[in-house]
């Protein structure tokens, strides 16, 4: 098994798309071509940050066409600047 880990100020991020077949409301199939990617994904490794704020296993926002995605064993991953994530997703409880 082959394991990524990133370098200098970067981190990490599983962009590995689900394959699932989307639908609108009516029925109509969308096709790949036509979604648009989500900019938020799972943090799989953080490189050398200090204090980073964020932990392996965290769901992070990040900047649209930022980073370098490539690919391994059949997953894709997107190394991105530290300084291009733009927030985390914190759960809350409601009042």
């Amino acid at each position: 098994m082959k394991e990524l880990q990133p370098l200098n100020e970067n981190v990490l991020l599983d962009i590995t798309e689900d394959n699932k077949e989307q639908k609108t409301a009516s029925g109509i199939i969308i096709p790949d071509s036509a979604k648009e990617k989500p900019s938020y994904a799972k943090v799989v490794a953080i490189g050398n940050v200090e204090n980073p704020g964020i932990a392996v296993g965290d769901t992070v926002y990040y900047k649209k066409y930022s980073g370098t995605e490539v690919e391994l064993e059949d997953k894709k991953y997107l190394f991105i600047p530290y300084a291009d994530l733009l927030a985390k997703v914190m759960e809350t409880e409601t009042i």
